[in-house]
């Protein structure tokens, strides 16, 4: 019986061994460089700050197919929780444990294993292949893969087609790809009151007391009803922060976190107007701090959608369902050069959690997905 790991599974295995929680990359980027340069890629690493980034391109010519993803995970937990240690990777039961075994380190591997067969059969194929890998996507991502992009728009570098390997399939591998993503608008609201004694509430303006309805609306409010492509625009309040911790004491002040995941149908600046006039109406003393995350963006049925259909298709026989639903990833970036966006990887039923894990048996499957899709668009 031959008991020799796929290509595929020893890298994910060397992958998932190194500890780059974010910001670090523990060296996984080098580990793709020396694979990448081996078959004809030119390696560019870029580090901004205290991120590892890297870009490599094998070609000159148009159309560029880019693979993308992160080499930096989330932090473990406690891992005496895990069944085995989060960076010592275990196969059992056909499932290979470890943390970033379903995010992302066994699409980075698929991917490159993938190219490496792609570029043995067909050293001549058309356009270019490219690879923009960061280790700053989990975390707050301000030098990671936009800092790249950033630069590629600079010197008037393009991306064609893009292809992000962050888990999207629900039950099978390649049953849903991400075609798109809502856009991600955060706010910090603070409603100022009138510090007080209880027993003399007339002396004292309740911060709570009178947030209460204006959140209340806010929540219920219809922003949109969506469209074709995506889901309404959603609203929720992640933290709420009041009071001195004295039983006795009216808050002088509440703090609010709130959050839009938000479609194309809406805008920043009407979601943002929307909300001033709905706590303006309530006659309420407030400071709002905007954050943008992200935009939406969407990749509607063409190239790279097709091609990624049909090498699903051509793979495992059944048809992918697009979706834009979850939460944000690295697209929203690479979409801004124009680029077509698709993200294509393992069932995500695990991610972020103790026992991460993904089938073996998967990344066999991505793997060959991965490189019907190079066929598709690049011979």
């Amino acid at each position: 019986m031959n008991t020799t790991p796929s290509a595929t599974l020893a890298l994910a295995c060397d992958l998932i061994a190194r500890e780059s929680i974010t910001p670090a990359d523990a060296g996984c980027q080098q580990l793709m460089a020396e694979r990448l340069a081996a078959c004809g890629f030119r390696v560019e690493p870029m580090r901004f700050g205290e991120v590892d980034n890297l870009w490599a391109r094998r070609g000159s010519e148009g159309p560029v197919l880019c693979f993308a993803g992160h080499t930096d995970v989330v932090p473990t937990g406690a891992e005496a929780q895990w069944s085995s240690p989060p960076f010592h990777p275990t196969v059992r039961d056909g499932m290979l444990y470890g943390r970033g075994a379903a995010d992302m380190k066994g699409s980075l591997a698929a991917m490159v294993v993938a190219v490496e067969r792609f570029v043995s059969e067909h050293p001549d194929h058309r356009g270019s292949i490219a690879f923009l890998i960061t280790s700053d996507e989990e975390g707050p991502a301000t030098d990671g893969t936009v800092k790249v992009v950033q630069t590629l728009i600079e010197r008037n570098e393009k991306v064609d087609w893009c292809l992000v390997g962050e888990p999207s399939s629900t039950d099978l591998v390649g049953d849903t790809v991400k075609n798109g993503r809502r856009g991600s608008l955060n706010a910090r609201l603070l409603i100022r009151g009138l510090q007080g004694h209880v027993a003399y509430p007339h002396l004292a303006r309740n911060p709570i007391h009178l947030a209460a309805p204006a959140l209340a609306e806010l929540a219920a409010e219809v922003w949109d009803q969506g469209n074709a492509f995506f889901p309404p625009t959603s609203f929720q309040i992640s933290n709420i922060h009041s009071g001195t911790g004295a039983t006795n004491v009216v808050p002088g002040e509440l703090e609010a976190l709130i959050n839009f995941r938000f479609s194309t149908e809406s805008t920043v600046e009407g979601l943002q107007e929307r909300v001033r006039s709905l706590l303006d109406r309530h006659g309420l003393d407030y400071e709002l701090e905007w954050n943008l995350s992200g935009l939406p963006f969407l990749t509607e049925p063409g190239d790279l959608l097709d091609g990624v259909r049909a090498a699903i298709r051509e793979v495992t026989g059944r048809e992918t369902r697009p979706s834009t639903s979850g939460g944000t990833s690295d697209g929203r970036f690479i979409a801004t050069m124009g680029t077509q966006v698709v993200e294509l990887g393992p069932v995500n039923a695990t991610i972020h959690q103790v026992d991460e894990h993904v089938s073996v048996a998967d990344l066999e499957t991505l793997t060959d997905i991965y490189h019907a899709t190079l066929r598709w668009l690049l011979t």
